[in-house]
């Protein structure tokens, strides 16, 4: 091998580094682009279904049926868009105006009631929270702070939505989109294995997608009873957004359980700690947990035994996995992504021992 040659195989590899260097900075730059792409898919998946009934059962055209369906997915979204702003502002105005003193006396007194209970069951924790400084390092300022930011997000949230809704329709419109796009970076022989792997892939994912809505819904209808029993304030937003925190696995409802407890305890400030506040943060949370049994026992199997046909075991070791390499993202991509990657190996790699073992109820 003379120096030529050694120089050129350098120069190559170099100039390959770069190119997949350069790729991944420019994938980083359209990061929020390839979001909106992905979002976009997963609504074209979800109404996958609402079109095919239009054009198959009730003779819809085409055009006519996406414009429905988008119509439908748009008046969603404005109702949960109407449920959050006005109390995001009502909030906002509040904290605009707060006096951060009159928040620390309200919280230590609450916090006082709470140890004044404890007390009388002989538990001393006012030493141990006073030993580890908590108290102190309590910053109440950063909340009108926190709050800035969210206003500030809520703005380029409307340009995301957009570009969501726009890219949507034409997902939707043209279900061979993203088809075509995917065929040029496969070989003419493949081709119509990709096809099938791709409308296997849709099926399997549009009813996940259903059944997660399907899930969530479930545990709204079981929150928001529990808590309108109780007289909880904001009941059905505390509601929504504990159950739409369950989309993350395993964190999610332990977040949504310490939300609902910490809402429903500040919703009673100002009571008597023993005899109404404990006890109604007792019964909320024996709902919450009633409601998170229902989901484990019920939904969840029922969504992953007749959408992505795979056992609970192998859901719950894929999404671990996941949630170490890419944390809470991962472990909400995860079982999408492992049931995508399964058809695909199924279709190019179906004689193969492990990807039978894998894909024997796909």
């Amino acid at each position: 091998m003379n120096s030529r040659i050694l120089a050129n195989g350098i120069l190559r590899a170099l100039a390959v580094i770069a190119g997949i260097a350069l790729l991944l900075f420019f994938l980083y730059k359209i990061q929020s682009v390839i979001v909106y792409v992905v979002i976009a898919a997963v609504l074209s998946l979800i109404g996958r279904p609402i079109i095919i009934f239009l054009r198959r059962k009730l003779k819809f055209k085409n055009t006519l049926a996406v414009v429905f369906t988008m119509v439908l997915m748009i008046a969603m979204v404005i109702g949960l868009i109407s449920m959050f702003i006005p109390l995001i502002i009502e909030q906002g105005r509040n904290l605009a105006l707060l006096d951060i003193n009159t928040l620390k006396d309200n919280i230590q007194h609450l916090y006082i009631e709470i140890t004044d209970y404890f007390s009388l069951n002989q538990i001393d924790i006012e030493k141990t929270i006073k030993d580890s400084e908590l108290w102190s390092k309590l910053n109440f300022g950063a909340i009108p702070n926190f709050l800035n930011n969210m206003v500030g997000a809520l703005s380029n949230f409307g340009i995301g939505l957009f570009s969501v809704l726009f890219i949507s329709f034409f997902f939707l419109k043209d279900s061979k989109l993203l088809e075509s796009s995917l065929m040029v970076f496969v070989p003419d022989n493949k081709e119509s294995n990709l096809k099938h792997s791709i409308e296997k892939i849709k099926d399997l994912l549009s009813r996940y997608f259903i059944g997660l809505m399907l899930q969530i819904s479930i545990l709204f209808i079981i929150y928001t009873i529990v808590l309108l029993i109780f007289g909880i304030n904001n009941a059905i937003v505390i509601a929504f957004l504990c159950a739409l925190l369950n989309l993350i696995p395993y964190i999610g409802p332990l977040i949504g359980g310490a939300l609902m407890v910490i809402l429903t305890m500040t919703s009673n400030l100002g009571q008597d700690f023993s005899s109404v506040i404990l006890p109604t943060t007792v019964y909320v949370l024996i709902g919450f947990i009633i409601g998170q049994l229902i989901d484990n026992f019920f939904s969840q199997p029922f969504i992953f035994s007749n959408s992505v046909k795979s056992h609970p075991l192998e859901i719950f070791l894929v999404i671990l996995i996941a949630g170490l390499l890419f944390g809470a993202t991962g472990m909400i991509v995860a079982v999408p992504a492992y049931t995508a990657i399964k058809v695909i190996l199924k279709e190019f790699l179906a004689e193969n021992k492990i990807v039978k073992s894998l894909t024997k109820n796909l």
